[in-house]
């Protein structure tokens, strides 16, 4: 009797993980193969480590927050509010175009720091002038 019990709970975990396993899976087999073919077309692109580097400030830059105040709408961008959002959306296009241009004034920099022969630094150069851009100013 136990060899049925065995074979229903074997049964019952695979259509566990057809049910909800399979489609996690098979998402991130997807993602992963856009990855790769992004890689691809990276490597042809001439400009692709703008677009990465605008990406990287994109990340680093808050979003926009909608406050509603009674019947008005305002829009919070580094706690400075705006009427209308395309006013926060230039600013905030604004804000990531510096941290961007931050990145490529430091690089050389954070590039020349790791030729010293020192010790190396367990950090890239991407996360060293990463570090240095949380304390960027307008």
């Amino acid at each position: 009797m136990t060899g049925v019990y065995w074979a229903c709970a074997f049964i019952l975990a695979g259509i566990l993980f057809y049910r909800f396993g399979w489609p996690r899976m098979q998402k991130f087999d997807a993602e992963n193969i856009a990855r790769i073919e992004r890689e691809q077309r990276d490597k042809a692109d001439a400009n692709a480590h703008i677009r990465h580097a605008l990406e990287v400030a994109d990340e680093q830059v808050e979003d926009i927050q909608e406050v509603r105040v009674g019947s008005a709408t305002h829009y919070l961008f580094e706690a400075e509010a705006f009427a209308t959002r395309e006013e926060a959306e230039e600013m905030r296009a604004r804000r990531v175009g510096t941290v961007a241009r931050r990145f490529y004034a430091e690089l050389p920099e954070a590039l020349m720091a790791r030729g010293d022969g020192g010790a190396r630094s367990p950090l890239s150069a991407r996360e060293r002038a990463s570090a240095r851009w949380k304390r960027t100013v307008h």
